[in-house]
């Protein structure tokens, strides 16, 4: 690797950087017959990528496909040392390398963004950008007492986190604490933490654009153009296939842990790359509408306000008819998040909700769930799943806990113990139904892939056959192919069992495939309900509109 001087533009001048180069005909990275079992159960078969600098690689296939193990074994993470390691050769710059933990590869220049964040919520955005590189000045006390007196250069790295952000094309108030952010602010920030650092060669992405709007996402694909205009490599990770024919220069499809092509991007298409991830064609089409439930109200919403940061409500007024599949959606950070927290007692609320004619105390999780209301979270990780427990307790629990299901009595109830029969059947149930990907019902729920624990966040709201469900972002970080399956097992959910559902997404035209009606926050309020049906320009007008 040498080095080469060339120009960038900022505010219209020409600015000298100095970046890196490869020597010619070595390629950046290289990945010879890399492969990785876990348990005996083998999850890549000899994987062979070449990247250059400057090109930008999309990385598509399905949850369980394979590709985040992958960037765990170039990134050095600790998961795959521990479990034995991997086969096959890594070359970074032509030699071989071997990353004992992902320190070692940000030494040598590799930076990557997790699917979850990794931010310290009570620390501001320049203050997570900047951890542990932190610019310092020595003073009287450090120069008698040693470094660790060094008082931190407050000014300099707010300058440095200014240029960080820039570089993405988006507005962050680095003054902000993360607890207070947006979503995908958070998202911004985990990626200015990696553009700050100067010896950057390779960024990974995984499910970068899952929490942004689309003009947020717009400005992210902007941004990864501009890295690879400076030399940086990047590997991109989506389900959004659209987004990988428009930033990447070549798409690897990985399917069951093997690399099933590695095309152009302009040879290939949206439908090709779905036929080769799910190994059938996966129609998008929508179906035929059924006409709107008339059902009575099951549920009356009236003056909410919550007190989600990021998500604040601030007075929402909206009916549900019972039946229904209900969708809300808007921009980011308007508060369409909100509704459901608040309603569930996860954050602080007031106003009045009511459910089949009888009032429902707001702050107390218990009592809706006792109301029969149940809820999948946004935030699987954080709310939605016991990750240490295996799947059979994350979907049996809550019905065990609330509704005395699953297990068996003795002594006339005096004593009651769990059913693992009836524990297991009904795990296994789920696992079909929803084709999650495990080893067994006993696998534990963090050894899942994103999407993959999503479902079980699903499984585990069905098992308690709620008459009232909501549902927040149910496809956030699922693949083309898992995505029609949850969204199918809403609507058998709803049809069958008649359950009410709210579904709250970021993805109108999904809202708009499976719900009867959609509802538009903005500026945490309602802006207008609409019939499904209605057009993606008469929702866009609700997303912008300013509600007084």
């Amino acid at each position: 690797m040498f080095f080469e001087t060339r120009d960038i533009y900022q505010d219209g001048k020409a600015v000298k950087q100095m970046t890196t180069a490869n020597q010619a005909g070595v390629p950046l990275l290289e990945m010879r017959n890399v492969k990785k079992d876990f348990w005996g159960n083998q999850v890549l078969t000899d994987i062979n990528l070449t990247l250059e600098a400057g090109q930008v690689l999309g990385l598509v296939g399905e949850n369980g496909a394979g590709k985040s193990t992958l960037m765990k074994i170039l990134f050095g993470m600790d998961e795959i040392r521990e479990t034995g390691g991997y086969g096959g050769d890594i070359l970074l710059n032509g030699e071989k390398v071997n990353f004992a933990s992902p320190f070692d590869a940000l030494a040598k220049g590799i930076g990557m963004v997790h699917q979850e964040f990794s931010l310290i919520p009570g620390f501001t955005a320049t203050e997570n950008i900047l951890l542990n590189r932190e610019p310092k000045r020595e003073n009287l006390i450090s120069q008698v007492f040693g470094e660790r007196m060094n008082t931190l250069e407050r000014k300099k790295m707010t300058q440095q986190s200014e240029m960080s952000i820039q570089k993405m094309g988006v507005h962050i108030d680095e003054n902000m604490v993360i607890s207070n952010m947006p979503v995908g602010h958070k998202q911004f920030t985990e990626i200015a933490r990696e553009l700050s650092k100067e010896q950057l060669q390779l960024l990974i992405l995984d499910e970068p654009t899952a929490v942004l709007t689309e003009r947020e996402a717009q400005a992210l694909l902007d941004s990864i153009r501009g890295m690879a205009a400076q030399g940086i490599a990047v590997i991109f990770i989506t389900h959004r296939l659209q987004e990988i024919l428009s930033v990447c220069d070549r798409v690897a499809v990985m399917r069951d842990g093997c690399l099933i092509r590695n095309v152009e991007a302009k040879e290939t298409s949206v439908p090709e790359i779905t036929r080769w991830m799910v190994g059938r064609s996966v129609s998008s089409t929508e179906e035929e509408h059924r006409p709107i439930p008339e059902g009575k109200v099951i549920m009356s919403i009236r003056r909410l306000w919550v007190d989600m940061p990021g998500e604040t409500v601030r007075d929402v007024n909206l009916d549900v008819r019972e039946g229904e599949i209900l969708g809300i959606g808007g921009l980011a950070g308007q508060g369409k998040l909100g509704i459901p927290n608040g309603v569930m007692g996860l954050y602080e609320a007031g106003g009045e909700v009511v459910f089949k004619g009888k009032p429902i105390a707001l702050n107390a999780p218990r009592r809706c769930l006792d109301a029969s209301l149940a809820f999948v979270s946004e935030d699987r990780r954080g709310v939605g799943l016991l990750l240490d427990e295996s799947l059979e307790w994350n979907i049996a629990f809550p019905a065990m806990q609330i509704q005395n299901k699953f297990l068996k009595n003795y002594l006339g109830g005096l004593i009651k113990w769990r059913d693992e029969k009836a524990i297991h059947d009904v795990t296994q149930k789920y696992i079909d139904e929803m084709a999650i990907k495990c080893t067994s019902s006993r696998q534990n729920a963090k050894e899942l892939s994103g999407g993959n624990q999503q479902k079980v966040c699903l499984a585990k709201a069905f098992a308690l056959e709620p008459e009232f469900l909501f549902v927040s972002e149910p496809t956030r970080g699922i693949d083309v192919g898992a995505k029609a399956l949850v969204l199918n097992a809403l609507k058998t959910f709803n049809r069958e069992s008649g359950v009410t559902i709210v579904m709250i997404s970021s993805e109108l035209e999904e809202l708009r495939r499976i719900c009867d009606r959609v509802a538009i926050v903005s500026g945490g309020k309602i802006a207008g309900i609409l019939p499904a049906t209605e057009s993606s320009e008469e929702f866009g007008m609700l997303m912008v509109s300013q509600v007084k």
